[in-house]
Formats: structure tokens, sequence, C-alpha cells
């Protein structure tokens, strides 16, 4: 894997560091050089054509410094700013999860209870005999759904990732034929929520509930199951208990026509030339409207302030300018690690790489360059990342709408210098 297949299933720099306003750099003792090297590097990748652009957040115990470097496309006259949207890819699944959260505070959902009540279509399951073999070799499910399987990925559907990325197996052809898009967020299904779930519940599992962690359909089930509990659009529900208390106004699955036309290019690396080229789907034409199938996995926009405000939330045990939006339990069952060492072990190399995983993010189990165990976040296949460090009560937010960020070594040296700006 890597670049290409997460991308299908997934000249002169400008810079400065802003000042000023809700999110302003401070100075002062080891801050200052750890963010000059790091402005050093994701400068350095700009200039040698690795990326567009990049709009990047650190922060750490009040102090928050946000980087703008680049243009929103290669060698383009319109600079990065710290307002941009972007496409959020996968950090869209740690917000539809805390969303989750908030229903089962409000017993709407119950985390063992099976997802059958509010997904008839999902009542019961059977599971595959041979992940190659035909459709309908199957066995009953040894026990139905729960809520937590699906925060959890242990649901038993998800994109495989070996002998090859969703390799021709009939499970895989069938939901790519029910036009389900499990793999990719572009191009968009064309499926309302009840539709797509009703498709998707013609299928097998591939694996029995709670056996094993698989990426990504967990969370497109997750949104249609929010909105079924919420009573509501997936979208209203989150204005009203995240995106409004917490000042997300520039966040949604569809954007004003005016914040649409400033979303960056989406851009790969030609593997022969190495250039980068403009990739297709997900013009600013199509979020200027809302999707028919706002998607849990990968749908969301956003900028870097608002994705702190998210992050700063978390980090500070679900209180929001002194305004408790979530519990302190449920954001801690948000942000650990809920899977057995089996369970990461089987989940292979890529994506989740040896973290285990909470409930719609990673979470580290063993210390490296980074922090000690219990950072939690994730990346998006577009080219972003975050993570919280509650140890050192770190935040660090890069944006990009370039997919090598993830795969050519800026995203570890983004993470291990955001890290290095601070001691202790």
């Amino acid at each position: 894997m890597r670049r290409r297949t997460l991308l299908a299933g997934a000249g002169a720099v400008a810079t400065g560091a802003v000042t000023g306003g809700p999110a302003a750099a401070s100075t002062g003792g080891p801050w200052r050089p750890g963010l000059a090297a790091l402005h050093a590097a994701m400068a350095a990748r700009a200039g040698r054509g690795e990326l567009a652009g990049i709009v990047y957040l650190v922060a750490h115990r009040g102090r928050v410094h946000i980087d703008t470097i680049g243009t929103l496309s290669p060698g383009g006259a319109k600079p990065m700013r710290r307002g941009t949207p972007f496409r959020l890819a996968s950090l869209t699944k740690p917000v539809i999860a805390a969303a989750a959260m908030m229903l089962v505070e409000d017993g709407r959902l119950g985390l063992d209870e099976p997802v059958d009540r509010l997904l008839p279509e999902l009542a019961g399951r059977r599971v595959l005999t041979r992940l190659d073999g035909p459709l309908d070799q199957t066995v009953p499910a040894a026990r139905p759904i729960t809520v937590e399987d699906v925060l959890t990925f242990r649901m038993g559907h998800g994109i495989l990732f070996e002998p090859s990325f969703q390799p021709p197996y009939p499970i895989v052809t069938a939901a790519d034929e029910l036009q389900l898009v499990i793999a990719q967020p572009d191009p968009r299904t064309p499926l309302s929520p009840d539709e797509w779930i009703r498709r998707f519940g013609t299928l097998p599992l591939m694996y029995q509930p709670g056996q094993r962690w698989q990426y990504n359909t967990g969370a497109l089930v997750l949104g249609v199951l929010v909105e079924r509990a919420a009573g509501r659009p997936l979208e209203e529900f989150l204005r009203r208990r995240l995106f409004g208390p917490l000042g997300m106004r520039h966040t949604g699955f569809s954007l004003p026509r005016a914040e649409a036309a400033r979303l960056p290019g989406l851009y790969a690396a030609n593997p022969q030339t190495g250039q980068l080229e403009l990739q297709p789907g997900s013009t600013p034409e199509e979020w200027s409207r809302p999707p028919a199938f706002p998607s849990g996995a990968a749908g969301l926009a956003s900028t870097v302030d608002d994705y702190f405000a998210f992050s700063r939330f978390l980090l500070n045990r679900g209180v929001h300018r002194g305004r408790r939006l979530l519990s302190a339990e449920s954001v801690r069952r948000l942000t650990t690690n809920h899977l057995t060492a089996q369970q990461i072990a089987d989940a292979g190399a890529f994506p989740l790489s040896g973290q285990g995983w909470g409930y719609g993010m990673a979470v580290s189990v063993t210390p490296d360059e980074i922090s000690r165990p219990g950072r939690y976040g994730w990346d998006g296949g577009y080219g972003t990342t975050w993570f919280n460090d509650p140890d050192r009560e770190l935040t660090a937010i890069a944006l990009t709408q370039t997919v090598d960020f993830l795969f050519n070594g800026a995203r570890e040296e983004f993470q291990r210098l955001a890290a290095a700006t601070v001691t202790g």
C-alpha cells in the first residue's frame, strides 16, 4: 500500500507564523527553537515540491502556534491561509464517535446493546465461511453486532489490505456493485443513508462480530446509527451538539459556495516523474451542496481552528470553556485502547501500524519517539493528521491535501518535530 491504494481508497514558498486572535504563537523557553525546526522542515518539503502547501498547529498548555506554508496548488499564486478549509477524510471518524457517545449519555444508545433496534437491516447476520468464498457460503453470526462493535471497528466488515488492497473477492465486488463506496471517499455514493444501510444489510459479514479489527465500514455504519438514534439528520445533530457549542462554524459535510471555492486542490505525486498531479473527484462544486450520504467515515471538511476546538475539548476531558459537553468517562472510553494484543497483531502492518483503537481513533500502546503510551489521534487519506498527547497536554494538527504527506516521511517528521517542541 500505500499512497496509490489509499488514494483509490482514500517554486516560491509563502510562510509565516500566525499571531494574534484565539490561537496565537507563544515565545520563550524551548518552544521557539523547536517551532523553528518544524517550520524549516515543512518549508523544505514544500520547496522541493513534495507539498503544495500546509497549515499546521502545535498547542501546549495554553500556548498555541499556527503556521501556514505554500499555496493552494503547486506553483500557484493563492497562499495557504489560517482559514483555508480542508477535506478531513478520516479525521471525520473521531468526530462521529464523540457524537455517538453523546447519544449514549442521552440514553438513546447503549454500548452493549445490539444495533438491531435502530438498524433492523443488520439483524440476523450471517458470516462468510471463507473470506474469498461465495456469498452464499455462510454460517449464522454467533451474536448480534453491538454499538461498541461498531465504535471499535470490530463489527465484522471492513477494508481488506491483504493479499492486496480490496482484492476481487465476491464480498468486495458485491459491495462495489451496490455502490456502497466502502474503501474511498470519492466518488461519493449516490445513496441515501436508509438505502445505503438497506443494501449493506444484504451482504454477509467477513468475520464474527467482536472477532477482528477492520478499517472503515464501522464509521460508515456509525453515521447512519447516530442519525437514527438522534432522530434528525446527522449534520443537524452535529451542529446542535458539537459544532455549535464548540464554535466550529466552518465544519460540515458541505460548505457555503464561497468557502468551498477556497478548498485546495487534491494532489498526489506521479510515480514516474515525482511531480504532484491534480486528482479527480471531490471538487469544490461537489462540496457546495449537501451529499446524499453524509459519510461518518470521511465526509467532513474543516479548518485548523475548528479541528483544534474539537481536539482541545477531548484534551479537556469533555469540557469546553467551562461547559461540560461530554463526561470524562465518555472521553476516557473514546481515547482508551479496546483491542486485545492479538487483534492489534491481526490488523497487520497498515493502517493500524501496531497501535490500539479507542472509539473512532487510534491509541498508542507502546512508547515511541513521539510519546509514552496513551497518545491518541488519527490520519486522513488526503494528507491530514492529528494527535493529542494527554500526558504532556500537547496537540498537533497538520492539514494538507497532498496524499503523499502520509507516505513519504512527512507525517512522521511532522509528528516527531511537533513533539520535540516541548520537553517533559
